[in-house]
């Protein structure tokens, strides 16, 4: 089951700077110069979750296998992207086949680095994003809609049902708002997600700062911060430059170096927590001697579901899950202590599966 966030922004925010040190690779190339990243890379990180290392503790696996989240290194948008420029149409593509989006906006003053724009406002670079995304989307809504208000009219009820909630979208467009303000019901959620649309996606806003205002931000990341919330969106703090040093640090001076900087952690693992959440995660785990694992499913899983992400046997020949929640196998030092305490469950096809549970599954094949 793949989850993947898009890294996108203008050129020379620090994007491809950021997915370096995401993936601890050079595999994308960081010059000072726009569309350096011509094509997407792909990288997968671990998401950091410290209950793995409490689990790997207490039962004593010999190996730990954390979830991972897939990061997409977007070329930089331009204004004019929806008509091409810039190479717009490929990069729009790109963009269309991620399921969220972390934004990146520079939040540093340095005149060693040019800016597009001649300055440096992130909300304005956040606007100027948003306005080429939905000007793309109302494209393609636009060329879409007609064939379908025919089908509609000679009875198709899907086409009717669709081209209503088109409509929707598109007036919400053309009133300067995104696809993913429009209210849609349970109902419409996979004719929405079939659309494909570019403001259809949820939305991390990355505020790349200078080293010094790693810690708490500065002026301009307050800015973006006010503008995520009046959205209802997140943001994140972070330094690319400082997180790029870290990348290329031995494991054992990693903590020493975040130290000197009063840091209690990368900021990596703030921006990853976030893109994990933002895509609509939670993570159950599976504990042996062998092996401590986490693992990714959408919220609102059912156990067979979550069997599935393991192997498609499972889910196919699913009986019943052994699990117990995150809490009380710590509490009670692990599952021998959970199952004489009564708190190991027996759960069928319709458990909603929790964050933290610990399952073992039962299946025939």
């Amino acid at each position: 089951m793949g989850f993947n966030c898009g890294i996108v922004g203008l050129p020379n925010v620090g994007k491809s700077t950021l997915f370096n040190a995401l993936t601890s690779t050079a595999a994308a190339e960081a010059a000072n110069y726009p569309f350096c990243t011509i094509e997407p890379n792909v990288g997968r990180v671990g998401v950091p979750d410290p209950r793995l290392d409490k689990l790997v503790e207490i039962a004593k696996s010999q190996k730990t296998v954390p979830t991972q989240l897939e990061f997409v290194d977007i070329a930089g948008l331009v204004r004019g992207a929806s008509k091409g420029e810039g190479l717009g149409n490929q990069f729009l593509a790109n963009i269309r086949e991620v399921d969220a989006i972390v934004h990146v906006l520079r939040c540093f003053e340095d005149g060693d680095i040019t800016h597009v724009e001649g300055s440096i406002e992130p909300v304005r670079d956040a606007e100027t994003v948003e306005t080429e995304l939905m000007l793309a989307d109302m494209d393609s809504l636009e060329k879409r809609l007609p064939p379908l208000q025919k089908k509609a009219k000679a009875g198709d009820k899907d086409a009717k049902a669709l081209s209503e909630l088109m409509e929707r979208v598109l007036n919400a467009l053309r009133d300067g708002r995104p696809a993913r303000s429009v209210e849609i019901s349970n109902e419409e959620r996979d004719m929405f997600k079939q659309m494909a649309l570019l403001t259809g996606k949820p939305v991390l806003y990355v505020c790349n700062v200078e080293e010094a205002s790693a810690g708490s931000g500065n002026a301009l990341s307050a800015k973006v911060a006010e503008m995520a919330a009046r959205q209802g969106a997140a943001s994140v703090v972070i330094s690319a430059a400082i997180e790029a040093e870290l990348s290329q640090l031995p494991v054992e001076d990693k903590l020493e170096y975040l130290s000197s900087l009063g840091l209690e952690e990368p900021g990596l693992n703030r921006l990853i927590r976030a893109g994990y959440g933002l895509l609509g995660l939670l993570t159950f785990f599976t504990v042996g001697p062998k092996e401590a694992r986490a693992w990714t499913v959408r919220k609102g899983a059912k156990a067979p579901e979550a069997a599935g992400v393991i192997h498609t046997d499972f889910e196919r020949g699913f009986i019943k899950a052994e699990t117990v929640d995150y809490n009380s196998y710590v509490t009670l030092g692990g599952e021998v202590g959970a199952k004489e305490a009564g708190k190991m469950r027996m759960e069928g096809k319709e458990y909603l599966v929790q964050d933290g549970d610990i399952f073992h599954f039962r299946f025939n094949v």
